[in-house]
């Protein structure tokens, strides 16, 4: 059996390699990515730098720990807070008292408001004494850290666990995307190999093979495909990884030792990405295996030449099913979540389901789809074109299917983001009426203004809030300066209640809160970690992109720095201001690009091998052709023309998910009251659309004008 699997694989190499590219590409990304997430999730411990000298660091509290219910009983949860408490005073005198203390302001930009109260409430000090000693006086009154713990106290910290978060969501968006494209590249370039040879199937069961000799030998040639295939793809992974990590860092995506971390001994990503590789050949084989395994030796043959039966009932019950799933999520998140739709892990997942569903589904799409698009009619070559293109199904659904994923994933996933990006800024530009806004990291009310000139100042703060009985919610907020000012230049969409009513003991929320009627009290912990405090409602907003509210007085916001001034009159610009956008911003836009890119390279390997695959077994059908009068032009306009037909249905039905996922995240911003921004991703739809275009046409038009001659 072995000398004949390799005697075939030897003999077919070239209907082999597009599917072996493919999955070389697959398990190297996943490889990569897999080893950037090992080194992401066990990052090293790097050197404390504020209490360096220190043995033993005492850092105010950075939790909230609020008490809950839990079925019958209670139990306590903990929320982060947005920096340490200061160390108390009483416990300050005591260390003092016993140890030399060491005070060590936090350098710029970690923690603004850390040492502002001077020396008597520093949120950190470093001690030179024994651990436990410190820890048996110090209770439960504050947190007692040794050994690389005492990073925590350093103004970088939370910065490095921000750009770790968003470095383990890209590398797991791109993970995923790339099995989800290789797994169906790979079961697709299969299944046609496979249906190419219906014939010498069909003389194989003729000679006397039984169902279940087919079917191992199919299999067989998978299983040395997809060891070979993933072994150089593993080693493919391992060298394209650090260059990755050294362009993540350059790129300010991660953080300077991601690099040098990334050669660590984590094997698990070797191993998930190898027997990922092995299981998607065999599974790409296995339905392929099965079909060709129970057709009898008459009708294999007599299926060689006719497309029949080409939506078995198992894929077509499985594309219903995605398709049906895919459109019922949808329509589930916009009906009971309709924020969801606007999160980055929705609109790249969802779509998935959508295109699974759609690509498995082609074959039964394609007759329709080539009868209702547009194909010139001067001449036979047209109709050529057009009956051709919906008579061989399974080859003009081979080619649709790429590209059927490529312009949908560029049109949902670019389409989301960026409409939702420009919901965000109309939603942000129509907060205010006032026509001046500076903006920064820090800024200061003007010590002197000209008359009639109102300034509303505000700042970011968080808001710990109780959801019901059992959980305690941490919301975004902002802290205003002057109620009235703010309530004269605010244009938020309030839908109850009035802005004018803020005061230092009132609230103003938005639809997401559990108790959101004018007039009720709401219970809040502060920033800091202060509270309970009751709040009375003054005002309540349409929820909006996620940004609207909660809204408080600087009194119930200690510590919280002023980043935002509104006027109807110039102001001097703040220091620090800047127009650049957030790190996480351009993490996600570089993401996109490098998925797209991924994609479109997989798509120009399953066309290009698809294409050669079909257009080298139509030398009789070419020279039928030729003679029936066409000319060597005309025979090659046809076959040109049939390629471009399936790219056009491919990209039709691509569009058509795109606009389906779309549509639903209008309908979620208008459940919202957002503005809805809907932004249809043309040039890079078109831009997909044009290199499958011409790749398409490449493929089919090499081996036709060698077929022709």
């Amino acid at each position: 059996m072995l000398s004949v699997v390799l005697g075939g694989l030897r003999a077919r190499w070239a209907s082999f390699l597009g599917g072996f590219l493919a999955l070389v590409l697959g398990v190297g990304l996943l490889t990569a990515t897999g080893l950037g997430l090992a080194a992401a999730l066990d990052p090293p411990a790097p050197a404390p730098e504020r209490f360096a000298s220190s043995p033993v660091v005492v850092l105010g509290r950075d939790t909230l720990t609020v008490e809950v219910r839990r079925g019958p009983g209670t139990a306590l949860v903990s929320r982060p807070l947005d920096r340490p408490q200061p160390v108390d005073t009483a416990l300050l005198r005591e260390l003092r008292a016993r140890w030399t203390v060491t005070e060590e302001p936090p350098a710029g930009g970690g923690r603004p408001d850390a040492g502002r109260a001077g020396a008597e409430r520093p949120d950190a000090v470093g001690l030179d004494a024994p651990a436990e000693e410190v820890r048996a006086l110090v209770g439960d009154r504050a947190q007692v850290l040794t050994g690389a713990d005492r990073r925590r106290a350093d103004p970088g910290h939370e910065r490095d666990g921000h750009e770790l978060t968003g470095l383990t969501a890209l590398l797991g968006t791109a993970g995923g995307v790339a099995a989800f494209v290789s797994v169906f590249v790979v079961a697709s370039v299969f299944a046609f190999s496979v249906a190419l040879r219906r014939r010498e199937f069909g003389l194989l069961r003729t000679a006397g093979a039984t169902p279940g000799q087919v079917r191992r030998l199919l299999l067989a040639e998978a299983a040395v495909l997809g060891v070979t295939a993933s072994a150089a793809g593993c080693a493919l992974g391992g060298l394209a990884a650090p260059p990755m990590a050294r362009a993540l860092v350059a790129r300010d995506l991660a953080p300077g030792w991601f690099a040098s971390a990334l050669g660590g001994s984590a094997g698990w990503p070797y191993h998930v990405a190898f027997w990922t590789g092995l299981g998607v050949a065999l599974a790409g084989a296995a339905a392929a295996a099965h079909r060709a395994g129970r057709t009898g030796p008459t009708a294999a043959l007599r299926e060689a030449d006719v497309d029949r039966d080409v939506l078995p009932p198992g894929r077509a019950l499985l594309g219903a099913g995605l398709l049906l799933t895919g459109l019922g999520l949808l329509v589930w998140t916009y009906a009971t979540e309709p924020e969801a739709l606007l999160k980055r892990k929705t609109y790249t997942t969802l779509p998935m389901l959508l295109i699974g569903g759609a690509a498995l589904l082609a074959p039964l799409l394609v007759r329709p789809a080539a009868r209702l698009l547009p194909v010139p009619r001067g001449g036979a070559v047209g109709l050529l074109v057009r009956e051709n293109g919906a008579a061989a199904v399974r080859r003009t659904a081979a080619v649709a299917a790429p590209v059927l994923v490529t312009v949908a994933l560029a049109g949902t996933l670019f389409g989301a983001s960026e409409s939702v990006a420009r919901a965000k800024e109309t939603e942000a530009r129509d907060r205010t009426a006032a026509p001046y806004v500076v903006e920064g990291r820090r800024v200061e009310l003007p010590e002197a203004a000209p008359a009639g000139t109102v300034v509303a100042a505000s700042g970011p703060t968080s808001l710990f809030v109780r959801d019901g009985a059992e959980a305690v919610v941490k919301y975004r907020a902002r802290a205003v300066a002057d109620p009235a000012a703010f309530a004269e230049l605010a244009r938020l969409p309030v839908v109850a209640g009035d802005l004018r009513d803020l005061d230092d003991r009132s609230i103003v929320v938005n639809e997401e809160f559990e108790r959101r009627r004018v007039g009720e009290e709401v219970e809040v912990w502060r920033a800091d970690g202060s509270g309970p405090v009751r709040l009375r409602v003054a005002a309540v907003l349409a929820r909006g992109t996620g940004d609207n509210g909660p809204y408080v007085t600087r009194a119930q916001a200690p510590g919280a720095p002023l980043d935002r001034l509104e006027s109807n009159r110039p102001l001097p610009t703040a220091d620090g201001s800047s127009a650049t956008p957030p790190a996480a911003n351009r993490a996600a836009r570089l993401g996109l690009r490098l998925l797209l890119g991924l994609v479109l390279l997989y798509t120009v390997i399953a066309l290009a091998s698809t294409l050669l695959m079909a257009t080298s077994v139509r030398g009789g059908e070419l020279a039928s052709l030729r003679l029936a009068g066409a000319t060597r032009l005309q025979a090659l306009r046809a076959v040109a023309g049939e390629s471009l037909l399936a790219v056009a249905i491919g990209t039709a039905l691509g569009l058509g998910v795109t606009a389906a996922v779309l549509g639903a995240l209008g309908a979620g911003l208008a459940a919202l009251s957002a503005p809805v921004v809907l932004t249809v991703p043309w040039a890079w739809a078109g831009a997909a659309a044009g290199v499958c275009a011409v790749v398409a046409v490449a493929a089919s038009a090499l081996p036709a004008w060698r077929l022709t001659r």
